[in-house]
């Protein structure tokens, strides 16, 4: 989501035009085997490569588990109109995913197309992605990433996603809260404690739901929460709190706030699904109208039909600061790059501009995958509640950057999911919890520079 303030409009290009993009000539199949990645395994923690793959197949390693159908779907299509066959295998549910990768590396088995999230996961792969500056969706976006030292595009962006604390509209209405004034901590303290007073009038089982169990759920608190510290509020590119975090400092106010916010979640969320909850089981507790509020962003649209979700849904900044907040974080939630020393490399180019270019493809992806399209070319606009409701704050300029893409690979999943969970379960103060994210991440940081 390290996306800059698009708006995501015009044309679209024809097939044939996209098959010129990026390398020469029309992709082709060497074998028809029928392949397909199992999503289910992988989510069970399971990740291996489909064995049936063929040899002339593409294989892409996706990291997100709830657009596994979808990106399938657009597969099909791809094989249709090229005859190409591409392999999805999506890891997800807690499988670390480069550690994954890396495996694969290290027997001979990587996939032709692979996922990074940010800086400290581009750091494994320096050496082994394809420069994809020549492909024909350079063009057409500015959410490409970006090799720092070459300024090469290395790095395809399939999608611009947004979150912050997301809510049940009709429940909120029956409770007399107008979302739209949840701008500040203050506003947000008491919407929680009015919405718990009234738990048995709206049918309520909790406020919200919030899943910190560390295990599964690092990088919804250890990420995508702690996010909200480093660039909550903040212009589009402004990283002065996340510059200053890998340097060992920290504004305590600011940090202070954020806890005071943690705390206020936790304290008002359901008990079990905060301390041993999975994603399944926080968003289906939200899903069912059973709570006002969940932490998660718009990639939950796609799941939302599997539970009948009727009730009208928004998504909200996660304004823990005493000053109002109304920008949203919203970028790239990782890239696709392809790796170098394939044999498929420009078959795996070709794809890359087929998914940014195709007006199936964009609409699988917007339509049904619930994204919005970093692509300028895109003229798809989404239908889906919560991409209906980002897309608002893109087009209107209030979006913040993710930096905590950039962070030190491993740390949220080594150390601070683990703070957060501890937390959660009332074994630290808010000044420990604070004291806590300080000196770990300092250390953390400072570690990971003398390797």
């Amino acid at each position: 989501m390290k996306k800059r303030f698009l708006s995501v409009a015009a044309g679209v290009l024809a097939v044939s035009a996209i098959l010129a993009g990026c390398g020469s000539g029309a992709a082709k199949s060497e074998s028809s085997a029928d392949t397909q990645s199992s999503a289910a395994e992988t989510k069970a923690g399971e990740s291996k490569a489909d064995s049936s793959a063929s040899a002339g197949a593409l294989r892409l390693v996706n990291g997100k588990i709830e657009i596994d159908s979808q990106l399938k779907k657009v597969a099909e299509k791809y094989k249709e109109k090229t005859g190409q066959e591409v392999v999805i295998e999506s890891l997800g549910g807690g499988v670390d995913i480069q550690g994954q990768l890396k495996s694969y590396k290290a027997a001979d088995n990587m996939p032709d197309i692979f996922v990074i999230g940010g800086d400290g996961d581009y750091a494994n792969w320096t050496d082994s992605v394809a420069d994809l500056s020549d492909c024909e969706f350079v063009k057409n976006t500015d959410f490409g990433y970006k090799d720092k030292t070459s300024g090469k595009v290395v790095g395809f962006p399939y999608a611009v996603e947004g979150y912050g604390i997301t809510y049940n509209a009709d429940i909120l209405e029956k409770a007399g809260i107008d979302p739209a004034s949840l701008k500040n901590y203050d506003a947000f303290k008491a919407a929680f404690e009015k919405l718990d007073s009234m738990k048995s009038e709206l049918g309520i089982q909790a406020v919200a739901s919030v899943a910190a169990e560390s295990g599964q759920m690092y990088w919804s608190t250890g990420n995508h929460l702690f996010g909200y510290y480093y660039t909550g509020g903040l212009d589009r590119g402004d990283n002065k709190y996340f510059d200053m975090a890998m340097k060992g400092e920290f504004d305590d106010q600011r940090l202070n706030e954020f806890a005071d916010m943690t705390a206020l979640l936790f304290k008002y969320a359901d008990p079990q699904v905060l301390i041993s909850g999975t994603y399944d089981d926080q968003l289906a507790l939200w899903a069912q109208g059973k709570t006002a509020f969940i932490t998660q962003g718009n990639w939950i649209d796609p799941s939302l039909p599997t539970y009948n979700v009727t009730f009208k849904a928004g998504l909200l900044p996660l304004a823990f600061t005493k000053a109002d907040m109304t920008k949203i974080l919203a970028d790239s939630p990782s890239w696709w790059c392809v790796y170098k020393d394939s044999k498929n490399v420009d078959a795996a180019k070709k794809f890359l501009d087929y998914l940014a270019t195709d007006p199936d493809a964009q609409e699988i992806l917007v339509k049904e995958a619930g994204m919005i399209s970093p692509y300028k070319t895109s003229t798809i606009e989404p239908e889906t509640p919560l991409a209906v409701s980002l897309k608002s704050y893109v087009d209107s300029g209030n979006t913040s950057s993710w930096a905590w893409s950039n962070m030190p690979e491993g740390i949220a999943q080594n150390k601070l999911g683990l703070i957060f969970e501890s937390f959660a379960k009332g074994d630290m103060t808010n000044e420990q919890f604070v004291t806590m994210l300080k000196t770990t991440i300092a250390d953390y940081v400072a570690a990971n520079k003398k390797q």
